[in-house]
């Protein structure tokens, strides 16, 4: 086999490994974006429990708390595991593998932050807007969350691919 029948057809003159270890840079610098804010908001939300004001919430917005915490705490474990498959799966010769599945945990991770991020807003907002509107505002939120993360990318994909994986 020829080193022209090795490249993949992908529009780009690359071998398998060369196009596993673009991703995987690609996925890392995403991965590092996304983990900055989720580190961010799940410190402040453990300091959230030792503050005067937690002790005189109601049973309700303790339980949404918790339920964001620990949403928190699953979100920072998926956006993390990339490394851990990085640093455990290298120069085992899996890299495509690797960034398959570091990829997935990805997203996986993103869906837990927009549900971190949901719980986080009905929990604030709750607590600081009195009044029936709050849920609105989540929803407003929590629908430009689903069109900038989810929708617009995959009208993309849709519209301007072809079966391309990327």
């Amino acid at each position: 086999m020829d080193g022209d029948d090795r490249k993949l057809r992908t529009g780009r003159d690359e071998t398998a490994e060369g196009r596993a270890d673009r991703k995987w840079g690609d996925l890392i610098q995403e991965v590092r974006v996304a983990q900055t804010g989720v580190q961010i908001l799940f410190g402040f939300l453990l300091t959230v429990a030792f503050t005067p004001l937690f002790q005189r919430l109601g049973d309700t917005d303790k339980a949404i708390y918790v339920c964001t915490v620990v949403l928190g705490s699953a979100t920072t474990g998926a956006l993390v595991a990339p490394v851990s498959f990085h640093r455990l799966l290298a120069g085992r010769h899996i890299k495509p593998t690797a960034v398959a599945w570091a990829s997935r945990l990805t997203v996986v991770g993103l869906v837990l932050l927009l549900a971190t991020m949901t719980s986080s807003l009905v929990l604030v907002l709750r607590v600081a807007a009195r009044g029936g509107y709050w849920p609105w505002l989540v929803g407003a939120v929590v629908a430009w969350y689903l069109a900038c993360w989810f929708v617009l990318p995959l009208w993309v994909r849709h519209r301007h691919t072809e079966g391309a994986a990327d």
